[in-house]
């Protein structure tokens, strides 16, 4: 190319500010963010220099639009999006744990876009007290005398601990030094606090006496620890909240119990196995217990604290305490889900995620069949398409071990290569649906097909 050529054609490569404000690059601008589709189009027009590349006149648009998204997913790391969970794990730690009920959402909307009274009272026209409103409900709901929230159930545990026990002992029975997600281990929270840890007991078998041996005068608190995300089955012995709570008002100790994943319903109203309620451990003689607000709850990310007053007031005067805090769009939703459960005829179609773990095998089974109707149409012949009973969890550590029964769309194509690479395809969807890869077939399981028209309307961009 001679060097007017060369000229003529740097002098035609549209400014990256003109470039910026066209239409077709405004979804990509609103998604990416505009310094970053800045540096896309920055690296793109050195490229047309270098003549590494070289648009068409016709087709301008397209290509600037396609070497922009190409730069993007090469150099960028993709923000978060919304995804269709098709799982079978209903709460699922890497995909966002519980769904927000969307009128939930729209009532607290003006609470984080507009100016709040997170800290005010409007009855004084003073200062108020941050988490005042929904710990008071919380109170109610478990009848406990007070509450705190911060921001999960493991800053709930670290900051109980280190108020209660720091530079002091705290008994633990050995088969509850439970290690959470991301490699948190108990023991390590504990030595994060300051305390010292006392084992008692065996892997399978602790007795109260155990307890009662390991209690000296550096002793601070007995914690008990549920196994919300592991099962000891077999020859196995521990001891109750209620015998253990006597033990420690015996020696004038606090006896603390952390319910992990927490639920304030009985759950076997949805089919699965019992798991101990806030408000019966208390009434069973914990002075505190703790657990979280987006498991079983189905609420937002928060840890819970409730119990003796005297205690809970200690904690809200840890420094610690405002590290910990949660937002104010965190405390609106939590109310919110709060307020669900007052309702208790109507809490599990008010929480997306009892609404889930309930959800009838009828209501599984006309999903499954619509969805396989429109999947038919889009796919190759040579996808099998099946409906199968499948088995979904909890998830989140909640219910280990337990499965629910429910209703999976399997595809599975002749060769694996294939299989595989319509797996993938379903992550590039307008809204990816994330399922899972099972003896060859992908299983979509149905009950995270919510709401079904906006999932139906989805696969019509299947390619």
């Amino acid at each position: 190319m001679s060097s007017d050529k060369a000229a003529q054609k740097h002098q035609s490569i549209p400014s990256i500010d003109r470039l910026l404000n066209e239409p077709y690059l405004e979804d990509i601008v609103e998604t990416w963010g505009r310094e970053s589709v800045r540096e896309a189009l920055r690296s793109i027009q050195n490229r047309i220099r270098a003549d590494e590349a070289s648009p068409e006149t016709e087709n301008i648009d397209s290509f600037y639009r396609d070497e922009v998204e190409l730069w993007l997913a090469t150099e960028r790391m993709p923000g978060y999006r919304r995804v269709f969970n098709l799982t079978g794990t209903i709460l699922h730690t890497n995909l966002g744990r519980a769904r927000i009920d969307e009128s939930m959402f729209d009532r607290v909307k003006p609470l984080v876009t507009q100016p709040a009274t997170i800290e005010f009272d409007i009855r004084t026209g003073s200062r108020g007290q941050r988490e005042e409103s929904v710990c008071e409900r919380l109170c109610r709901l478990v009848d406990a005398e007070a509450a705190a929230i911060v921001n999960n159930n493991a800053a709930a545990v670290l900051i109980l601990l280190h108020t209660l026990a720091r530079d002091r002992q705290v008994v633990v029975s050995r088969g509850e030094l439970i290690e959470i997600g991301g490699s948190f281990r108990l023991p390590e929270i504990m030595q994060a606090a300051g305390c010292h840890l006392v084992e008692v007991g065996t892997t399978n078998r602790t007795h109260l006496n155990d307890y009662e041996r390991a209690i000296a005068k550096q002793t601070a608190l007995l914690l008990k620890v549920h196994p919300s995300n592991y099962r000891i089955q077999g020859f196995t012995k521990e001891v109750g909240t209620k015998a253990l709570s006597q033990l420690a008002n015996e020696h004038n100790v606090p006896c603390a119990v952390d319910l992990g994943s927490g639920a304030l319903i009985d759950t076997r109203q949805l089919g699965l196995p019992s798991e101990p309620l806030p408000g019966d451990v208390l009434r069973d003689g914990a002075d505190l217990v703790t657990f979280s607000g987006d498991k079983l709850l189905g609420g937002p990310q928060a840890g819970l604290l409730v119990g003796s007053k005297t205690l809970i007031d200690r904690i809200n005067v840890n420094p610690m305490k405002r590290t910990l805090r949660t937002s104010k769009l965190t405390l609106a939703l939590l109310d919110e889900t709060l307020k669900a459960y007052e309702d208790g005829e109507h809490v599990r179609e008010n929480v997306p995620t009892l609404r889930t773990l309930s959800m009838p095998l009828s209501e599984l089974q006309s999903r499954a069949k619509q969805i396989h109707a429109c999947l038919a149409e889009r796919l190759s012949t040579e996808i099998t398409i099946d409906i199968e009973t499948s088995d979904a969890e909890v998830g989140s550590g909640a219910m280990p071990g337990h499965s629910i029964q429910s209703v999976a769309v399997t595809l599975r194509a002749k060769a694996n290569a294939t299989t595989q690479e319509l797996f993938n395809s379903l992550r590039t969807l307008p809204i990816p649906v994330i399922g899972r890869m099972y003896k060859g077939a992908i299983h979509l399981d149905v009950r995270g097909a919510e709401p079904l028209d906006e999932f139906i309307k989805n696969l019509d961009s299947m390619p």
